[in-house]
């Protein structure tokens, strides 16, 4: 496929770790769709890349897409908008996610917190997976990437930090398998980004954005279509 044509939806991408994955795609010469819940902030980080992309005569282009991942009801709407405007989908990058600041204690965590985190971290990337997948079987190479975290390894992954949030991502990386067992001719991955200095991961953390989101869009664009139903890390297969 020509690269210049390439289409990928980022969720979550008006900040943080997405908003640096669209602004890698797009110069890897994507469209962009910039999915987000919140429509200003959307417009005006697509805005930006585009400016970017004006100044310095880049490649790509970016459209907002308005979706929230927990209403299922914003993600058919999304599809539908999509619909509009393209009629197949090349990469899908399940990005969006949430931390709670009170999601410290797994004898502690309440049922608000735990069905929160898992239905934005890990239900949102299935439902928003099945919405998109009629756009991304007209691709010759569909993929679908989860943004996973190390916290959610089986394999010692658990040091009893955020226990919501790292069962979420252990949940995902089986949406991640079960996805890729179902669409074989799909490369279906879960990527952890490492600790990325955003306001999740905060400002001590080892990693700038654009080291973060360089894994995750390599899955997006470059690594192999045979690869499918792995849990990656810096472009090598991690246990899970």
């Amino acid at each position: 496929m020509n690269r210049s044509h390439r289409i990928a939806l980022v969720t979550g991408a008006n900040k943080g770790i997405g908003f640096e994955v669209a602004r890698q795609l797009r110069r890897e010469r994507f469209r962009v769709f910039l999915g987000a819940r919140n429509e200003g902030g959307g417009k005006a980080a697509a805005e930006k890349l585009n400016s970017e992309a004006r100044q310095k005569e880049d490649y790509g282009e970016v459209t907002f897409l308005k979706i929230d991942i927990t209403d299922q009801e914003s993600i058919k709407r999304a599809a539908e908008e999509f619909g509009k405007q393209s009629d197949r989908l090349d990469a899908l990058v399940n990005n969006a996610g949430i931390l709670l600041d009170d999601d410290k204690d797994v004898l502690a965590v309440t049922s608000d917190i735990f069905e929160t985190t898992l239905r934005t971290n890990t239900l949102g990337a299935l439902l928003v997976s099945q919405a998109f997948v009629p756009f991304l079987k007209k691709s010759d190479a569909p993929r679908i990437v989860n943004v996973s975290s190390g916290g959610g390894q089986l394999a010692d992954g658990a040091d009893g930090w955020a226990p919501a949030y790292c069962i979420s991502k252990t949940a995902v990386n089986g949406v991640t398998v079960q996805l890729a067992a179902k669409l074989p001719n799909f490369a279906v991955n879960s990527v952890c980004p490492g600790w990325v200095r955003t306001d999740m991961g905060g400002l001590n953390a080892t990693r700038s954005v654009a080291e973060g989101a360089s894994g995750i869009v390599w899955l997006a664009a470059e690594a192999l279509q045979k690869e499918t139903g792995k849990f990656w890390r810096d472009r090598k297969v991690i246990p899970w």
